[in-house]
């Protein structure tokens, strides 16, 4: 028994499992995923030996950040590189998120994991004062990611949100770079409960109108769209969102809130559209996920359902509110698996979350069957609580 302290503090008992539910490492042979494509957006390792500042330069503990990414394409997920899994705009700079997306796309070509980087605006640290000057920006990390070798993922740029007045401004600015793009991009509409500096993206605070906007964007450019990630936390608006794609461009859920749902798709008679997934919550999820689309493939959704929808308790409570604090929740989960030797998150992160918070994710992932080996992860919540001052 472990003694975990509820949200008001209270200590209560609680009996870990002692059996995985999946295996942490995939049978040999494991068939690829094919029903679904569907990207882990994966989280950084810090190195904890490095001399730093919340608001120093990022130092990443190279080594163990890409051991995880052979970890999620093992399990034949692709990688969604430097998002706001990574810390993007929350720790981990730009010159860090060129190292990492130049180090992991030669890492995926050397294995034949599918690999997606995030292009953003990060490297303006001071104010813009013009939207060419966003342009160049985002210019410049497209070549960073084409010239590695990776997909591009066009993120929505809190600069961009600060300086475009009209949604004009945004059809002139992602025209520009969807037709410089040398292959189809996904874009990507970040909500603001993951950011608040991105409220009112698109050129409107409602939703509704900011739709129509993202929606002629791709319509004048659907051959350089190669599908869109929302994050929304909003099933039925990605529902309807999906239906008005053009042909050929696919919908990759964003949603941790809605996700098993969303990408078993409707009823054939209702059009049978489904999403794809690019997900945060598959960071610590990939085993299980894996294993689940993998029983969708086979046409069960069914059995894919009773797989995944169990998970989302875990992923309600990890993307809370505040949500653009979920990272510390995949970093914590990380260590307890054993991916990682340490707590600690580039930015000083660790601290976004309480010990009641991760107290409550330890038993929900626990749970669920989700640490390869249950005593490493209860000996590490237990060295977890002392810190804080819980007697064994």
């Amino acid at each position: 028994m472990i003694r975990l302290p509820d949200a008001c503090g209270v200590l209560r008992e609680y009996a870990p499992r002692t059996e995985p539910a999946v295996p942490a490492v995939p049978a040999a042979g494991s068939p690829p995923l094919v029903s679904r494509t569907v990207f882990s957006a994966a989280h950084v390792v810090a190195d904890p030996f490095a001399d730093t500042t919340p608001d120093g330069p990022a130092a990443v503990d190279w080594d163990a950040t890409l051991a995880f990414r052979r970890h999620l394409w093992s399990h034949g997920l692709g990688v969604a590189e430097a998002m706001d899994t990574a810390q993007r705009g929350m720790g981990l700079d730009w010159a860090a998120a060129a190292e990492l997306i130049r180090r992991s796309a030669a890492e995926a070509a050397a294995c034949g994991g599918r690999i997606a980087c995030g292009v953003g605006t990060d490297q303006l640290t001071g104010p813009a004062s013009r939207l060419d000057e966003v342009r160049a920006a985002y210019e410049e990390q497209l070549a960073v990611v084409e010239e590695a070798g990776a997909q591009a993922i066009v993120m929505a740029s809190r600069a961009t949100a600060a300086l475009a007045r009209s949604p004009e401004d945004y059809l002139e600015l992602y025209g520009h770079l969807l037709r410089q793009a040398s292959e189809p991009v996904i874009l990507h509409w970040l909500g603001p409960m993951f950011d608040p500096a991105l409220t009112g993206y698109w050129g409107s605070e409602d939703l509704d109108a900011a739709t129509e906007t993202f929606l002629a964007v791709i319509a004048e450019h659907p051959d350089k769209v190669d599908g869109v990630k929302i994050s929304l936390l909003d099933a039925g608006r990605e529902v309807a969102l999906r239906r008005r794609l053009p042909g050929g461009v696919r919908c990759y859920t964003g949603d941790d809130f809605n996700y098993p749902e969303l990408i078993a798709g409707e009823d054939p008679a209702a059009g049978g559209r489904f999403s794809h997934a690019l997900l945060g919550i598959f960071d610590p999820l990939a085993p299980l996920a894996a294993e689940a689309v993998r029983v969708l493939d086979t046409g069960d959704p069914a059995g894919f359902r009773k797989l995944l929808d169990p998970t989302v308790e875990l992923s309600r409570h990890l993307f809370q509110a505040p949500t653009r604090y979920y990272k510390t929740g995949v970093v914590f989960l990380a260590w307890l698996a054993g991916h990682q030797e340490h707590f600690a998150m580039v930015g000083g992160m660790q601290s976004a979350r309480s010990l009641p918070h991760l107290a409550r994710a330890y038993e929900l992932a626990d749970s669920l069957g989700l640490f390869p080996d249950p005593a490493l992860a209860e000996a590490r919540m237990r060295q977890l609580l002392a810190v804080h001052g819980v007697a064994a």
